[in-house]
């Protein structure tokens, strides 16, 4: 598309309440995927090591992994796919160098596996830390079918009470004495699909599933508040600027924005990051977003085909400016669809050497791949780009010993520096622990907290 020609999309200004069509100038963004550096075949990458949920052989997904407010990484061992399946938190235990299995969440908030009502079967994207009393709020997800049914239909059990999930069921719990000290129901009858802490105004903010709607939940009244529905497709991410205004996305690739001071959401006028080539912003919702650790910015992913990295600058104009990073995944023939399992990227965190780790799949083609066939199909590799030239690095591949490894739905990095990031795929499902240099690691590398799942 040259210079003098007008992209085809339209946008609409809704911010200002006032419904505007228009022709927006194409802007192409700036061709960045030759900062590739693949790992060599003779290079030694970072250690990696699987640990599987073995005491949860049920789990068949990790949605939700985090540091706590301790240091330590916790993940969610969930079981969406047998009925009256459960989601039991795990925490990694660096003296054992294994996991430690803290409680059947289900038990605990009086909503056991069988109780005929679609089970509290997974926490996504939805642990949540506060760090002036060590707590950990973690919020459920639904999916999970009643244990004398195959699947769960959140729509069609609406109205029946034995059957309709009784709700996101919001626990807190005590990093500090490893109790559970309350939990309420956050959101009846829907799950929570990503949760956030405003720790100053003690506020927990969440996106419901399946109406998408945008909740807010004040933690010293115990009561909820629903602000409104944001669209179709839910996004995957929630997160938080200097000012306290929550951002996510929408079904059509534009910020949505609260501003607590005037109690509304906005719809951004611009687009977030897609491929211009064949995508209108369609489903380009947010799927993972890693504040930088001056918290100038954002990095995030998009959950779509041929997924987008970009970086958006909180503090700069009445809307954040989004910069296109690029594509995350390999180039592929796209007169051929994809699924999202396959091409796909996530788990986004800052290591204690400042730069941005992540995970994005990667696949055997025959143009765009060609990989021996010694290596598996399908796989996971670690990517680090550093903040000031953007380049990337590839520095491991994740493998699992029986599996495929390309589908991580969080990252995190603990106290000590170490990254870690949550799979989905294998049964049971589990965590992988990349070991870092000394180099680049440093002590209370999680600090400042990401404090959104």
């Amino acid at each position: 598309m040259g210079s003098g020609q007008i992209d085809r999309r339209t946008f609409m200004k809704v911010s200002s309440g006032v419904l505007a069509a228009g022709l927006a100038p194409a802007v192409a963004a700036e061709d960045k995927s030759a900062e590739f550096r693949p790992l060599a075949e003779n290079e030694i990458p970072y250690p990696v090591k699987w640990y599987p949920f073995t005491q949860h052989p049920d789990s068949d997904t990790c949605w939700s992994l985090s540091v706590g407010p301790d240091g330590r990484i916790y993940a969610a061992a969930c079981a969406e796919s047998v009925p009256g399946g459960v989601v039991k938190p795990v925490r990694y235990n660096e003296q054992r160098d294994d996991l430690d299995y803290l409680f059947n969440l289900a038990e605990k908030v009086d909503d056991p596996g069988d109780s005929g009502r679609a089970s509290q079967c997974k926490i996504h994207y939805s642990f949540a830390p506060s760090m002036h009393d060590g707590v950990l709020y973690m919020a459920t997800h639904l999916s999970g079918p009643p244990i004398d049914l195959p699947v769960y239909s959140p729509w069609y059990s609406w109205h029946d009470a034995k059957r309709c999930f009784r709700g996101s069921a919001l626990l807190a719990f005590d990093t500090r004495t490893d109790q559970v000290l309350w939990w309420d129901t956050l959101i009846p009858k829907e799950g929570c699909r990503c949760l956030l802490h405003d720790e100053e105004r003690g506020l927990l903010y969440a996106m419901s599933y399946p109406r998408d709607h945008f909740i807010i939940y004040d933690l010293k009244t115990r009561q909820r508040r629903d602000i409104g529905r944001i669209s179709s497709i839910n996004p995957q991410a929630l997160f938080l600027d200097k000012q306290h205004r929550v951002f996510t996305s929408s079904d059509y690739g534009r910020l949505v924005r609260y501003t607590p001071e005037t109690d509304r959401l906005e719809i951004s006028p611009g687009l977030l990051a897609h491929d211009l080539n064949y995508q209108t912003g369609w489903h380009s919702v947010f799927y993972d977003v890693a504040p930088s650790p001056d918290r100038e910015s954002v990095y995030a992913s998009t959950w779509c085909p041929n997924p987008r990295l970009m970086r958006i600058w909180l503090n700069q104009g009445d809307w954040p400016r989004v910069e296109d990073l690029g594509p995350a995944t390999q180039p592929r023939d796209l007169s051929f669809p994809i699924d999202m399992y396959d091409d796909h990227c996530g788990g986004l965190t800052f290591g204690g050497d400042g730069k941005l780790y992540y995970v994005a799949s990667r696949w055997r083609d025959a143009k765009y791949n060609p990989t021996p066939e010694s290596r598996k199909q399908n796989e996971g590799v670690v990517w680090r780009l550093d903040p000031q030239t953007l380049k990337r690095e590839e520095v491991a591949r994740l493998e699992h010993p029986t599996g495929l490894a390309h589908y991580v739905s969080r990252g995190a990095v603990d106290h000590n520096g170490d990254l870690f990031f949550g799979h989905v795929g294998n049964h049971p499902s589990g965590i992988f622990k990349v070991s870092m240099p000394a180099d680049r690691k440093r002590q209370n590398a999680h600090l400042p907290i990401r404090m959104w799942g």
